[in-house]
């Protein structure tokens, strides 16, 4: 997709700073060929029209299998991103990949009984299938990662935080798309990478949580609601000075994100030096 030119030399650049780049949102990996998977639902659906009661409702039973496996497996994807992209995170509460497969296979073993009405090769075909999107999109994480020793009531807590958080730059991204404007959604968008390193840093040490929780409360919140009022207010009158009021709140937020994520690692590097400190203290004594 083109994007506006935007820097020191653009008409609606500014004159100091150059235009921040966006964001690259990576995809979760195989996402494409869902869309495949839902198109595939089309070969039953259509002609489930041009058949008897029977065929119509087996067809239209079929297509929508299939549909319904297409989403849960993009969600499944989804999910598997998110957990790749964490040092810490909990295997999904519910398997969307393998159900996926489930319903693919039991969409091909009910597209095949319009056919044949055999119980044995509608199994086979359920199987062929389910194994073939397997096969194709893998399986869910099935195990936690990098949980071992952690305390899982404080993981419990990081990880409702952070999603609360997640929600709120969302919100924030969701809303500035209204203004159709790619600067304003690359600063939004390198404001919500400044949040996610917060984010990163409180998972990797779940007890930074309290002194964080403004942050990914009460000031993500204010985020939300400021970009919100904003876009209500610039969608109608392109207010310059608005804009330039906005792009300064979110640079100080900025600011204040990274500055405190600089905080957390500076005291968890303090804490290690702490403690090897007292080891070594421990061994000369022991000689």
């Amino acid at each position: 997709m083109a994007e506006r030119f935007g820097g020191k030399y653009s008409p609606t650049g500014s004159k100091t700073d150059p235009a921040p780049k966006p964001l690259v949102e990576v995809r979760p990996e195989g996402q494409g060929r869902t869309t495949w998977l839902f198109l595939s639902a089309f070969l039953f659906l259509f002609p489930a029209f041009g058949d008897g009661p029977r065929e119509m409702l087996l067809g239209l039973a079929a297509g929508g299998l299939l549909i319904l496996s297409a989403w849960t497996t993009r969600e499944g994807l989804k999910a598997e991103a998110a957990f790749n992209a964490r040092k810490l995170a909990r295997r999904p509460a519910f398997p969307r990949k393998i159900a996926g497969a489930v319903l693919t296979g039991a969409a091909l073993a009910t597209g095949w009984v319009i056919v044949d009405q055999t119980p044995l090769y509608a199994a086979l075909i359920a199987l062929v299938g389910g194994g073939l999107h397997l096969s194709s999109f893998g399986l869910d994480p099935m195990a936690d990662k990098g949980m071992e020793g952690i305390d899982a009531f404080q993981t419990g807590r990081v990880a409702s935080a952070v999603a609360e958080g997640e929600k709120h730059l969302a919100a924030m991204k969701d809303a500035i798309l209204r203004t159709k404007d790619r600067q304003l959604e690359a600063r939004v968008d390198r404001f919500a990478t400044a949040a996610r390193g917060l984010f990163r840093t409180i998972e990797d040490d779940p007890g930074d949580l309290t002194a964080a929780r403004k942050y990914l409360s009460v000031y993500l919140m204010g985020a939300r609601d400021a970009t919100v009022k904003f876009v209500n207010h610039y969608a109608q009158t392109r207010d310059a000075a608005a804009r330039t009021e906005f792009e300064t709140l979110l640079g100080d937020l900025e600011t204040t994100f990274a500055a405190k994520t600089t905080a957390f690692l500076s005291n968890s590097r303090s804490d290690l030096d702490v403690e090897i400190g007292v080891l070594r203290d421990r061994l000369r004594l022991d000689h």
